[in-house]
């Protein structure tokens, strides 16, 4: 076979992933939190991005037209457009007297010192005041934070380590007690074995179980258990109501759980009514007896997206501009440097970063456009939801939107992932709104999958206790309110919503009966 060789052109079509592409695709599906710690990255890498000011005045408009019953699109001016001008958005800061600037304050006197112009040199000294050494100014030194004059939460292991320093003289009983309350969590439950812990310290472990008797005794009662039949326990011979009856209870908490009622009867040897006093007295203690003790604050969620009703009945929708950053291109600093830079490196490096910077911004404004482009499709599409509640919430997928707006749905479905909308219903993820399609019983209409989830769960809060719902009544209810529905979908819902069977129900209802009698 003979080898030679040729020459061909061909054309072809494809896309190439930039990496200025791959950083707009990947800014448009993090959360307003995880953009934040990005954009503080880039902060910190490129010379040429400044953080803008919160108060200093947009290019463009900062509110974007009403939405959900106009037909023109709106925009939304982001604090990152606000760094896209033509002109050099700094240079106004390097002209002026700089002669009344403080470097080391980095602020302006008359911003740190507020009465500075009224103040005499003499005033302090003639008060007989001058005596006294300065202090810090706290409200200089730590910017206004009245977090800095709350007092500090007590945490459950300073609790604990308090108590431990009066239970025990022994050095020995006292780092044994250390270590038991390192390997205790949050609620209070001790995690990890006991035999490592002897292995550790080189203790025996008879002396480790009993300084952790010792312990179990300490406040909040319960503590220290390594189990929750082990911490009910605790709290009830705390209270003296640990009999046989009740721990037997005890032992069987899995019947209880399963609300088997006859079998748990059975083992505690006890009669109905006594059996509802003792169920209802188990409910009254604490499963988690340390969370009362500075757990960790819960990160509350901010919305991306603001929701308004106006009083000719559509909604606004707007940009949440706290959630978005809000930096600049600094233009006067790279003409500044960009002179001064002789060698081909830096030359490059200096148009890089600017390349980098410039991308950015326009990646942080297009993506709030695309999020408030989407967020007012939706609330056009779902506005029976925001006006008569969650039963009048319509099916909705991405290709609808996407189709809507002129987008792809793998854009819309990135732009929804990670966004809240807060709305006068109340605060929602955006996927929220997207639900699959129900046939009705009459023909070509349909019903969103979450209203019907919420129909089940009216139907059995709103359920008498001699008349609990099976899945066959609901679904004889469902279809007479023109929902053709399964018996196997409705209990899937149901399972989704935490909601047990109806013998369940109906046990628990006997039980509140009991207890309430």
């Amino acid at each position: 076979m003979a080898i030679n060789t040729k020459l061909e052109l061909r054309q072809a079509h494809g896309l190439v992933m930039t990496p200025q592409l791959q950083q707009a695709i990947k800014l448009l599906q993090l959360s307003n939190m995880e953009l934040a710690t990005f954009v503080e990255g880039e902060l910190e890498r490129n010379p040429l991005l400044e953080q803008a000011d919160a108060d200093e005045p947009s290019n463009t408009a900062d509110q974007p037209s009403p939405a959900a019953k106009s037909e023109e699109g709106s925009s939304e001016a982001t604090g990152a457009e606000s760094g896209t001008s033509d002109e050099g958005d700094w240079v106004n800061l390097e002209t002026g007297n700089d002669s009344g600037r403080t470097d080391d304050l980095d602020a302006e006197p008359q911003d740190v010192f507020p009465d500075a112009e009224n103040f005499t040199p003499g005033a302090v000294s003639d008060s007989g005041w001058s005596g006294l050494t300065q202090g810090p100014r706290p409200d200089i030194d730590q910017g206004n934070n009245l977090e800095a004059y709350v007092a500090e939460e007590k945490t459950l292991r300073d609790h604990l380590a308090e108590q431990l320093s009066l239970a025990f003289s022994d050095p020995a009983r006292r780092l044994i007690g250390q270590h038991i309350i390192d390997m205790t969590d949050e609620a209070g439950y001790l995690r990890g074995e006991l035999d490592a812990l002897a292995e550790l310290l080189g203790a025996p472990p008879e002396l480790i179980e009993e300084t952790l008797k010792v312990m179990q005794s300490f406040e909040p009662c319960g503590v220290f258990a390594r189990d929750l039949r082990e911490c009910l326990t605790l709290q009830l011979k705390e209270q003296d109501r640990c009999d046989p009856a009740m721990a037997g209870l005890i032992d069987n908490l899995h019947l209880l759980a399963t609300h088997d009622l006859v079998a748990l009867k059975r083992a505690a040897h006890v009669s109905d009514e006594d059996l509802c006093d003792m169920i209802a007295e188990v409910r009254r203690l604490n499963p988690k007896p340390g969370l009362k003790y500075g757990s960790s604050p819960t990160q509350p969620i901010v919305p991306d997206v603001l929701v308004r009703s106006l009083p000719d009945g559509s909604y606004y929708v707007e940009l949440n501009s706290d959630t978005l950053p809000r930096v600049l291109v600094n233009q006067s600093y790279y003409a500044t440097v960009s002179k001064s830079a002789l060698r081909k490196e830096d030359k490059s490096y200096l148009v890089d970063c600017l390349q980098t910077a410039n991308w950015l911004v326009k990646s942080l404004d297009q993506r709030a456009r695309t999020i408030l482009k989407v967020s007012q499709e939706i609330v056009r599409q779902q506005d029976a939801f925001f006006t008569y509640g969650v039963r009048h919430l319509r099916p909705l997928n991405l290709k609808t939107v996407a189709d809507a707006i002129s987008m792809h749905e793998s854009t819309v479905s990135r732009v929804t992932a990670n966004k809240y909308m807060a709305t006068n219903r109340g605060l929602f993820e955006l996927k929220y709104f997207f639900t699959s399609a129900i046939p009705a019983t009459s023909e070509g209409g349909t019903h969103s999958s979450e209203a019907v989830r919420h129909r089940i769960r009216e139907m059995v809060d709103a359920e008498p206790a001699a008349e609990v719902l099976s899945d066959d009544k609901i679904v004889e209810r469902l279809k007479g309110d023109g929902i053709d529905i399964a018996r196997r979908t409705v209990a899937k819902y149901r399972e989704a919503l935490g909601i047990p069977s109806s013998v369940q129900r109906r046990r628990l209802k006997r039980i509140a009966m009991g207890a309430g009698a």
